[in-house]
Order: structure tokens, then C-alpha cells, then sequence
């Protein structure tokens, strides 16, 4: 059975291996960064291999396995040759259209969610629009990461969050914030700016007068 071992890299191009300890790779084996997966595929089911894998946030990003050399070439050659057919090529092009009709209708699903959860008084249905469009187009791209893109909770949640998240970046110094390296304390950080987002939607949503100097007000006409 082939053995597909965990790394992360190191220090002056060294390799750690899962006992925190530094080790080097077989003379005739070469590295393939990440990128192609069916390349990556067929190379880890011909043998053995390291996975290099760093951690971002809370998620493990993989740059690229070790592998023989031989099981690289010959992985490349056999994918190569695949995707040179008229068949590939029909599937890619087949696939391709499939995939934009999934996202236009994710993409119309989305901001019709984010125009709910936003709720405008009539006088501000243009600002919810508006809003809604540049949320939506901040969120949903395929491999953007956010939580739009995840199926774990309901879609009415992944607006709230996806509102949260752009009213925290375009209305607050959040960006500019230096957070102590505490425990909790981004969260606590997070929260509080959340609860001030929250007070500056329900003017919107009641219709009430709004100040020249609101955050949500320069920030829809920076982005106007």
C-alpha cells in the first residue's frame, strides 16, 4: 500500500516531517508544486510520496508533494495525452458552461438573500441594491474562501455573515486595527464591530434621516 506521509517545510528550504524532525528526500525523487491536480492524482497513486502542507488560519494549504521522479514524468506524459483528445476537450467545454449556469444562479440566489436579510426601508432601496450587488460580487466567487461558498449553513445565514463581514472591511478601521495576540480577543474584536454594523442597518431599515458622515454612506459612494 502506498504511503502518503504529511510535511511542512522549514527553514532554508528544509523539510519537517511529522515528528518535527528535518529529513531529506530520496536522491532520485523531484518535487511537484501544487496546481494540477490530475497530475498530483496519478502521481500519488503510483507510490509513495511527502505531502508539504502549511497551515493558513485554520485550514492546511498544500504547496506540492515529493515523489520519484520517474512517477512525476510519467504522471505528466499520461495527463498530457489525455487532454490532447477530442473527448477531453468536449467534457471541458460541457463542463465549463455547466459550471457559469451554477453560478449565475447561485450568483441571483445569493444577492436576492443578502436584499432580504438587509430589508431597506423604501427611501433606501437603491442603497440596498447597491449594496447587495458589491456584497454578492465580493463573496460568491468560486475559490474566494468565503462563507458564501460553503454549504454547511442555510443560505439565509451565509448573507447575515457575508453583510457582517463587508460592513466590517468597508465601514470600520478593522483593517487598520493592531488586534493583541490574545486569545479570543480578534473575536471579542469582531463582535463588537458586528453590534455597530447591526445599529446602522436598523436606521436603514426603519427609513430614519441619515447623518452625512455615516460609514455605510461613504463607503457606498467610494465604491459607486
Amino acid at each position: 500500500m502506498h504511503q502518503i506521509r504529511l510535511m511542512r517545510p522549514g527553514s532554508d528550504g528544509q523539510i519537517i516531517n511529522e515528528y518535527g524532525l528535518a529529513e531529506k528526500p530520496p536522491h532520485d525523487w523531484g518535487f511537484l508544486p501544487a496546481g494540477d491536480a490530475a497530475v498530483t492524482r496519478k502521481v500519488t497513486a503510483l507510490g509513495d510520496c511527502w505531502r508539504i502542507q502549511i497551515k493558513k488560519g485554520r485550514r492546511l494549504q498544500s504547496l506540492g508533494i515529493w515523489a520519484p521522479k520517474d512517477h512525476i514524468t510519467r504522471a505528466k506524459q499520461e495527463v498530457k495525452g489525455m487532454r490532447s483528445t477530442p473527448d477531453y476537450a468536449k467534457k471541458r467545454a460541457s463542463a465549463a458552461k455547466s459550471r457559469d449556469q451554477k453560478q449565475a444562479a447561485y450568483t441571483a440566489e445569493f444577492e436576492q438573500a443578502v436584499i432580504n436579510f438587509l430589508n431597506f426601508h423604501q427611501v433606501y432601496k437603491a442603497f440596498e441594491t447597491q449594496m447587495a450587488k458589491l456584497i454578492t460580487a465580493h463573496a460568491i466567487p468560486i475559490g474566494s474562501g468565503t462563507v458564501a461558498r460553503t454549504q454547511m449553513i442555510p443560505l439565509s445565514e451565509r448573507a447575515s455573515r457575508a453583510v457582517t463581514a463587508w460592513m466590517r472591511h468597508q465601514t470600520t478601521e478593522y483593517d487598520r486595527m493592531k488586534i493583541a495576540r490574545v486569545k479570543g480577543e480578534r473575536r471579542a474584536v469582531r463582535r463588537k464591530l458586528a453590534e455597530r454594523s447591526s445599529g446602522l442597518l436598523k436606521a436603514y431599515r426603519k427609513g430614519e434621516p441619515i447623518a452625512p458622515e455615516c460609514p455605510l454612506q461613504k463607503a457606498l459612494k467610494r465604491t459607486n
